[in-house]
């Protein structure tokens, strides 16, 4: 899906071990990184990529997956305990996530080694644009009724873009 992004967007996407990213940003290999601001901190990598966009373009979520057939056995009471669990977990890393990445756009900032820029109303608009082609792409991997379902949950409506 990232490779696509970046095709959408005009770059040309290069693949590559999180380890050997910085090096690559040193040496002119790349020109800039995909990723959350707080690995682009604590990866040093603001040292040596010039410029940061903010576009919020994508989330960086984890699944948690259970056998169906263990899940359906629990008691009604139990699932629905987990379930609240899960909500809770998710709401409290999310908020860990928000704190940690403002931080680490502070820092960056603050360094003065990175110029961080955040696209306009209109700059906005024309991005999501690019990349809806990328979604439509995308469904036979992820899932028409998967992406429909983000849409309806951000209240998302590509066509009126």
């Amino acid at each position: 899906m990232l490779e696509e992004e970046i095709r959408a967007l005009g770059g040309l996407p290069q693949v590559m071990a999180f380890s050997e990213v910085y090096q690559a940003l040193q040496t002119g290999v790349v020109d800039g990184t995909e990723n959350p601001i707080s690995n682009l901190y604590t990866q040093k990598m603001h040292e040596v990529q010039k410029h940061l966009t903010i576009t919020d373009h994508g989330y960086l979520g984890y699944a948690v997956i259970v056998n169906k057939k263990f899940w359906d056995g629990l008691p009604a009471d139990v699932r629905a305990q987990l379930e609240d669990a899960m909500e809770q977990a998710t709401r409290y890393a999310n908020q860990i996530a928000k704190v940690e990445n403002d931080n680490a756009l502070e820092a960056v900032k603050k360094s003065g080694k990175t110029t961080v820029y955040v696209p306009t109303k209109e700059e906005r608009l024309a991005f999501k644009k690019a990349l809806v082609p990328v979604h439509q792409k995308m469904e036979g991997r992820v899932g028409k009724e998967v992406i429909q379902a983000v849409y309806k949950d951000i209240g998302f409506k590509p066509d009126s873009l």
